[in-house]
This record gives structure tokens, sequence and C-alpha cells, in this order.
């Protein structure tokens, strides 16, 4: 086992015009799993294809352990890589399947054995190993190639997208498994995904990507309560933080209020208390998140005073709970997934669209007017200019 450094790491094309990864600095600790997650075309495969040697690097270096390998071949990295489509032999068993790179590397038979079989009984594949892969399912066929990988016995796994070619429910049990498998053997991991859900659910720290370039790196549950920026907050989330343009007020011995369109809301002391920079904002646009399950109707917070007045779009039951859509008198900020000058949008006045997670009995209907109650202490708040948060 051994840790991974991107140091300045960049790929360039077209004479260093395009950068498909820029300047990605990234400190892997030695057993630690670490997802590189963002929209596609992002670089993240990019960057775990040149961690693996598959790729040239244009700048910046890779250290595996204390070994700089920018120009180490392949197959002397002492890294093991899975790929989206499974990449196995179909001519071939499940049992030299697993064991073809143990037999290219002249391996004792002995050895090769029980390297396949210890694989085979950790992902329960004991039963298949005189199989082809036609005969598999594709959780099965999965496995052959997390096996493969295992019995290498590698310092590192890259993993580049395993599961997107499985079916919902399949994707759920491979991410527990794979999760489950990797805490065991203690291997320090690097998963590509473009699932959110995949990233927040098994990576011991997510960075997320756009356009090559790092926007942040964190446990999941600080990325999602402390996103850095507006595209971090967005797109993070499912469904996705609410992202809204509003005016602060003067901050006075009671707080300080916040226009959203035609309604306002008062922000307490505690509040501006919380997030220092938040007074130099006065008078000035921000704009305004907040997650969907951090809204309410009004008739299950007594007493709240920030209440919001909104028309229902739409209802979406989904069995454990409500995905409610509905229109505030407000201006929608939008974040494009790719940088862009223009990327902070005013949106259309008064037509902001928002969203809300709500128990699934909660008796609202399309079409109602309703109050809802925005939770003023889980709100975030970034810089109207360069979608930063503010602190």
């Amino acid at each position: 086992m051994a840790s991974v450094s991107l140091e300045g790491l960049t790929k360039s094309y077209g004479n260093g015009v395009l950068k498909a990864v820029n300047d990605l600095n990234l400190e892997i600790e030695d057993g630690e799993f670490v997802v590189l997650v963002g929209p596609s075309g992002c670089g993240k495969s990019t960057a775990l294809r040149m961690i693996a040697g598959l790729e040239e690097i244009s700048d910046g270096g890779v250290w595996i352990g204390d070994q700089f390998v920018n120009d180490v071949h392949p197959k002397d990295r002492d890294v093991a890589m899975v790929f989206q489509n499974y990449a196995l032999y179909p001519h071939m068993t499940v049992f030299d399947n697993i064991a073809f790179a143990l037999q290219i590397a002249g391996m004792p038979r002995d050895e090769i054995r029980r390297r396949v079989e210890d694989a085979a009984r950790t992902l329960e594949l004991t039963d298949y190993l005189k199989r082809r892969p036609g005969q598999l399912s594709g959780g099965q066929r999965q496995r052959v190639a997390m096996g493969r990988a295992i019995v290498r016995q590698p310092a590192v796994f890259l993993m580049d997208e395993p599961l997107s070619n499985l079916d919902a429910k399949l994707r759920v049990q491979m991410r527990a498994e794979i999760s489950k498998l990797q805490r065991r053997l203690g291997v320090t991991t690097i998963y590509v995904t473009h699932d959110q859900v995949e990233a927040m659910t098994m990576g011991d720290r997510v960075a997320l990507l756009r356009d090559g370039n790092l926007q942040q790196v964190a446990p999941p549950s600080v990325m999602y309560d402390e996103p850095a920026n507006m595209f971090v907050a967005a797109f993070l989330g499912s469904p996705s933080m609410n992202l809204l343009w509003g005016e602060l007020g003067e901050v006075s011995a009671s707080g300080t209020t916040l226009k959203l369109g035609g309604q306002t809301l008062l922000l307490t002391t505690e509040k501006i208390a919380g997030l220092r920079r938040l007074g130099a904002y006065a008078n000035r646009a921000v704009v305004v998140g907040i997650r969907p399950e951090d809204i309410y109707p009004a008739a299950d917070r007594p007493g709240a005073t920030s209440k919001i007045r909104s028309n229902i779009d739409l209802v979406e039951a989904l069995g454990s709970d409500k995905v409610l859509h509905f229109s505030i008198d407000a201006r929608q900020a939008l974040v494009k997934s790719s940088d862009s000058l223009d990327e902070l949008n005013h949106g259309e006045a008064g037509k902001a669209h928002c969203v809300a997670r709500l128990n699934a009995r909660t008796p609202l209907r399309m079409g109602d007017d309703v109050d809802l109650v925005f939770d003023t202490d889980r709100l975030h708040f970034f810089d109207g200019e360069t979608g930063e948060a503010i602190r």
C-alpha cells in the first residue's frame, strides 16, 4: 500500500490551448478511499489515466509512495485498474480471467491458485470459477474485474466508473460491496464517477472537478454542509440546492433582513455572528442557497416568522417522502456546468422555481398556494460576483 501525490498535474491538448486537467494538486493518504467526481468532460478520467500511466502527462508530477512515476511504465507502477466495461476475455473462464496477470508475470501455479481462490471467496465467486463471462450477470462480471485487480495485491486501486453499466438496484448493492472490500483490504483507492450518490456514500474524501480544475476536496459531509462555491453547492445533493438572488439589509442589534424578490426574511444576530464576512455585504446582492430538506410547510412550524408565499407546481410522491416543486417571487441564480464569465444568471423576476423535500404524509397538492418556512439557520451565502462561499 502507498500514498499518492499529485503536484500540478496537467494535461493539455492543441499546443497547451485546451487543458483537460489543469494544475491538479491532491494528496491521497495510504489506505484512503478518494472519489474524483464531476460532470462529463471535467477531466476526472483523464487524471486517473495519468496516474495509471495510460495518458501522457503534459506538466506536473505523480508520486506513488516515495517513487516519482511520470516516466515509469504502467505495469511497473504497482497499480491495478478496474475499467467501466470490465475488459474481460470472453473465451477464458473466470479463473483464468482473474489469474491472467499473474500468469503473464510467471508466478508459480500454487501461488496463483491460492490468490485466485482467496479473491473468489472474498467476492463470492467460488461457484463461478469455471464459467465464462458470457454466462455471468453484470454484477458478477464486475466482481470478476475486481478480482483481477485484487489478486495482484497492488499498492493502489484505480477505478474508472466501474458501476455505470449496471442497473440501479445492482449499483446500490455493488457500491456497498466495493466500500466494504476496500476497507477490509485497506488498499489506497482512487475512484472516478459522475454519480454524486456514489461519491457521497463511498469516499473518505471527495474531490470535485470542473473543467479540469479542482473545486473542493473534503469529506462528503463537509462538502455537503460547507460547499466552497456555488458550483459545488449546486452539484451535490438530490434534489440540488435552491439558489436565489437576495439583498441583505443593514446589520442591527436584532440582526438583519434578507430580501428575496418581494418577500423579506429576518436573520438573527446568531446567524450573522456565524458568518463574520456577511456584514460586509449589507445593501448588496448575494446568492442565497437552501437545501430542499431545510424547507417546511408553515403548518409544521407554528410561530415561525421566516415564511415564503409560494405556489405548488408539482408534487412527486416517492413513497418515503414527497418532492415539492414550487414557485416564489424571487430571481433564480443559475450555475452553468462549465466555466464562463456569465455563470451567474439572474433568471426571470418573480419566476424562481424551487424544490423542497417533505414528509410523505404532507397534505399538499399541485396548484395550492401555501406558506413555506425557510430554516434561516441553514442558509448558505455566496458572493454575487465570484460565486465563492461567504464564510
